[in-house]
């Protein structure tokens, strides 16, 4: 193999960007307001929350250029290798003057303090990039991540609706330029291993996937980071050291997805944006669960593997992951090995993961014919909040008998768990609103909740017990009336 890079390389707006030292704690946002005086770019909340920080970050992927709208305060810098960032500053006109998203803003009094703005026209112009005349329900989910507190969201609703009209995505110099910029990160990619280091604060980079195994035996007690949209949290608010950390995103094995046979296989360094397609092909029970997971800055960054490996109790992939019967992939240096998701989960902060092993794919079974399938979330927020409690709801049906019930529960206990009294108390029963009743009793037996900021133990026990009525209120009745009707 190559010797290692001691520099990370990547484009900021139109310059070409050169770094031998650099700690694996340094964010991007720091580095454009306090190294680059790129001031555009704000910091609100520094844990990916109000989007005030947002920038796009474009990469080469298997389908070319691609680039997403993400939170610079828990973006690390390291993690930019071969990346093209774009602030708020690089925005202009074809001809000169303000963007059309810009331009549309100020038209739309869609602005008034202004600290938000720069975050807020950021995630209107990655949308107009992608759909210059959105609908709606489109402009919602662009603006999930970005918090306004203000305007309200009417004004700037306008402006996002007004944009097409001022300007043509396709001559936007960010468009006109795509294949130049390609080519220029094409060439900054050389395959190499990168080890970079700031005051003893080191960050790994590793070439590939074998060389991951090979960086993880050599530091066992490395943090591993993915998306970072937990890891970042580590930094800017727990002040936690998370040297020698080991990025992975730029991998592209652990970005692969693969629909084969009965089986479709996530990378772990699948982003939950980049999963929705497929996983909404295979599960559409999963497509409103999936876009109440965070805010759109978010979905671009957070990855699947991260959000399993992490091993939260209010995780949002693991519970509906688990009920749907995922296998979890693990590698080693010394090999691989596969096992039931929910096995993975130990106990609070303890997951199945041997020294030096990682996270490498989550496979799901596809073609369950007779199953019945739901995925439900509670938060404070409806968008972009962390779970109170979360369920994923697998039950089959054969001649109006529950054959198989798979439920799993975040949120109510120190791991995801299943809760094997409800699944009990509908297995062998008819499908029918007593046998759901009888499950939603039984859920009390299988956890005792925790209270905090987020929800009280009680509420925690009633939500669980009327997510399984909420099931049969939705799916129980066309079920019998189909089999009334045979």
């Amino acid at each position: 193999m190559a010797l290692p890079r001691h520099e990370i390389r990547f484009l900021l707006n139109g310059e070409d960007v050169r770094l031998d030292a650099v700690g694996a704690q340094d964010t991007l946002l720091d580095f454009l307001r306090i190294t680059k005086r790129l001031t555009g770019t704000k910091e609100g909340c520094a844990e990916g929350d109000c989007g005030a920080c947002t920038v796009l970050v474009g990469r080469l992927t298997g389908v070319g250029l691609r680039y997403e709208t993400v939170n610079a305060c828990i973006r690390f810098l390291a993690s930019l290798d071969g990346c093209h960032v774009v602030t708020i500053e690089h925005l202009r006109c074809a001809g000169g003057g303000l963007h059309p998203v810009q331009q549309a803003m100020v038209d739309a009094h869609g602005s008034q303090c202004g600290f938000c703005t720069p975050g807020i026209v950021m995630s209107l112009y990655a949308l107009w990039m992608e759909t210059p005349e959105p609908s709606d329900a489109q402009i919602e989910t662009a603006l999930q991540g970005n918090l306004c507190r203000c305007t309200g969201y009417e004004p700037i609703f306008k402006a996002a609706r007004a944009a097409a009209a001022l300007g043509d995505p396709s001559a936007d110099p960010l468009a006109v330029e795509r294949a130049d910029v390609a080519s220029w990160l094409e060439a900054l990619s050389d395959g190499r291993r990168v080890d970079i280091c700031k005051a003893g604060d080191r960050a790994i980079l590793p070439a590939n996937l074998a060389d991951l195994t090979e960086v993880l035996a050599e530091h066992p007690d490395a943090t591993i980071v993915a998306g970072a949209t937990d890891v970042g949290l580590w930094v800017t608010k727990l002040l936690r050291p998370i040297s020698p950390a080991v990025f992975i995103g730029h991998l592209p094995e652990l970005r692969q997805i693969k629909r084969s046979g009965s089986v479709l296989k996530l990378g772990a360094g699948v982003s939950y944006s980049e999963a929705e397609e497929a996983l909404m092909a295979a599960f559409p029970h999963l497509a409103n669960y999936w876009r109440r997971i965070a805010g759109w800055q978010v979905r671009n960054m957070g990855t699947i593997g991260g959000n399993i490996a992490n091993g939260s109790p209010i995780g949002d992939v693991p519970p509906v992951f688990i009920a749907l019967g995922a296998k979890l992939h693990l590698r080693s240096a010394i090999g691989r090995r596969k096992l039931p998701l929910e096995e993975y989960f130990i106990a609070y902060g303890k997951q199945d993961l041997r020294v030096g092993e990682f996270v490498e794919a989550v496979e799901l079974p596809l073609g369950q014919a007779g199953v019945h399938h739901a995925a439900y979330k509670v938060s404070k927020r409806r968008d972009e909040d962390i779970t109170a409690v979360a369920v994923g709801i697998a039950v089959a049906v054969h001649e109006g008998r529950i054959a198989q019930a798979r439920i799993a529960f975040g949120g109510m206990a120190a791991t995801p768990k299943r809760a094997e009294a409800a699944e009990a108390a509908l297995v062998g029963k008819p499908f029918a609103v007593e046998s759901f009743e009888a499950a939603a009793r039984a859920v009390g037996d299988d956890f005792q909740p925790l209270s905090d900021w987020r929800a009280t133990a009680e509420y925690r026990s009633l939500v669980a017990g009327n997510f399984l009525r909420r099931f049969w209120a939705e799916q129980g009745a066309g079920e019998v009336a189909k089999l009334e009707g045979m």
